[in-house]
C-alpha cells in the first residue's frame, strides 16, 4: 500500500529520533511504500535541526516547517495537505505510541474509509485523563458526536475523503473533534481499534495548558455556530 504518516512536532528534540526510527523500521518491516511527513511547528529547541539530519538516514522522510508555533491542529493540517500517498494518517511524535499498532489499524481500511485508534490504557497524569473525559462529553453535547477516545493520535483514512473531512477552522486541540464532526456531516462511518499507549519519557506536554484549553473552547463554539464551516 501507499501510506503517508504525519508527525506533528513541537519541542520534541529528545523524542523525535526514536519516533521516526520506530516508524521507518515499521515501514520497511511491513514492506509498505510510503512517506513520513514531520511538521516542525515553530519549535524553540533543535527539533528542526534533528529532523534535517534524519533526512539523510530516512530517504522517505519529508520535513515541513512552520516559522512560528501555529498550534497542533495547524501542524496536522499542513502535514496532511503535504501528504502524497493513497492513504494518510497521523500519530504523535512524543513516543507515547508505537508504530507496530498500525499493523492492527491498517487492515480495516479495506472496509472503512476512516479508522481511529482508542487507547487501551492511557498512560497520562490524572488531570489529562479528567480533561479528556470532560472534553469528550462536551463534544457530544455541543457537536452531537460521541467517540471513545476522540483525541487518540492514531488515525488513518483514504486520501480521497480528505477534502470532505479536512478541519477548516481548528488550529489547536479541537482538530480531532472537528474531523469526527465533518465525518458525521458527510455520512462517513468509522472504525475504532484498540491501541497501546506509553508514558512520555522526555519533554513537556502542552495539552493541559490554560492557553490550549481556552483556544479549544473558542474553536468548539465557533464551529458549532457555523463559523467553522467554510
Amino acid at each position: 500500500m501507499r501510506l503517508s504518516i504525519v508527525l506533528p512536532c513541537f519541542n520534541e528534540e529528545e523524542n523525535i529520533i526514536g519516533t521516526v526510527s520506530d516508524l521507518a523500521a515499521w515501514f520497511i518491516r511491513e514492506g509498505i511504500q510510503g512517506e513520513i511527513v514531520a511538521v516542525d511547528d515553530g519549535s524553540r529547541d533543535r527539533t528542526f535541526q534533528v529532523l534535517e539530519q534524519l533526512k539523510g538516514e530516512v530517504p522517505f522522510l519529508t520535513v515541513v516547517r512552520h516559522p512560528q508555533n501555529m498550534g497542533y491542529g495547524s501542524a496536522l493540517r499542513s502535514g496532511c495537505d503535504a501528504a502524497t500517498m493513497d492513504f494518510v494518517g497521523y500519530m504523535d511524535s512524543d513516543g507515547q505510541f508505537r508504530a507496530e499498532d498500525w499493523s492492527a489499524i491498517i487492515p480495516h481500511l479495506a472496509h472503512f474509509q476512516f479508522v481511529t485508534g482508542r487507547r487501551i490504557k492511557r498512560a497520562d497524569p490524572f488531570i489529562r485523563k479528567l480533561n479528556a473525559k470532560l472534553f469528550g462529553f462536551l463534544t457530544f453535547v455541543v457537536l452531537g458526536v460521541w467517540v471513545r477516545d476522540v483525541n487518540c493520535a492514531m488515525k488513518v483514512w483514504h486520501k480521497e475523503i480528505w477534502s470532505r473531512i479536512r478541519p477548516a477552522h481548528s488550529t489547536g486541540a479541537l482538530f480531532n473533534a472537528e474531523i469526527f464532526y465533518r465525518l458525521k456531516l458527510a455520512g462517513i462511518p468509522w472504525k475504532v481499534v484498540p491501541v497501546h499507549h506509553y508514558p512520555r519519557l522526555h519533554g513537556v506536554q502542552t495539552g493541559a495548558h490554560l492557553r490550549v484549553i481556552l483556544r479549544m473552547f473558542r474553536d468548539l463554539f465557533r464551529l458549532r455556530s457555523g463559523r467553522g464551516q467554510s
